[in-house]
């Protein structure tokens, strides 16, 4: 069965690119899983808004999700933010056309999405995976985007609450 893959950014220390891999027969009820742990009022699940015990639960709750997420880490050595991400998505689109997923989930950034399309096309056509979709979405219609921002957030502030996420990470590359 093919992967759905959810990717996420945290530019907190150095440039880091998250995807998380979902089955694609698991995509339903890993909805209903997150949107479970949204509250009254809120429209998404996203770390940097939670309280810390909050925090704790949705790490915990991800560790052990049976999901796999990999880290594309452009620190610092790219000249700019956009030459960072690029590398991380090119990086990310190989990965893809390796294991034969079917479709990427990009948190929808508005001021991105023209570059990223052709990007992203440039780089399928490259590693010959014409068949490899690719969409941005708000993460308040897309539950899904709340696994790669979590893992993001986590793994960027360290220590424990990298530890907390670890169980999911598969690979961590410098890109």
């Amino acid at each position: 069965m093919s992967n759905h893959v959810f990717v996420d950014e945290s530019k907190r220390r150095d440039y880091l690119l998250v995807a998380s891999a979902v089955v694609a027969g698991d995509l339903d009820p890993m909805r209903r899983m997150l949107r479970g742990l949204v509250l009254p009022g809120q429209r998404r699940l996203h770390m940097k808004d939670e309280s810390e015990s909050r925090k704790r639960s949705i790490a915990t709750l991800i560790a052990g999700s049976g999901i796999q997420a990999t880290i594309y880490n452009a620190g610092r050595s790219h000249g700019t933010e956009w030459e960072r991400r690029s590398a991380c998505l090119r990086a990310l689109v190989a990965d893809c056309a390796q294991r034969g997923d079917t479709m990427l989930i990009l948190e929808q950034d508005d001021t991105l999405i023209a570059a990223d399309r052709k990007l992203l096309y440039r780089a399928a056509r490259d590693e010959r995976c014409p068949d490899l979709r690719y969409e941005h979405r708000r993460a308040s219609v897309e539950q899904l985007l709340a696994l790669p921002d979590a893992i993001a957030w986590c793994w960027a502030k360290g220590g424990d609450w990298r530890r907390r996420v670890e169980p999911v990470v598969t690979e961590v590359r410098a890109v």
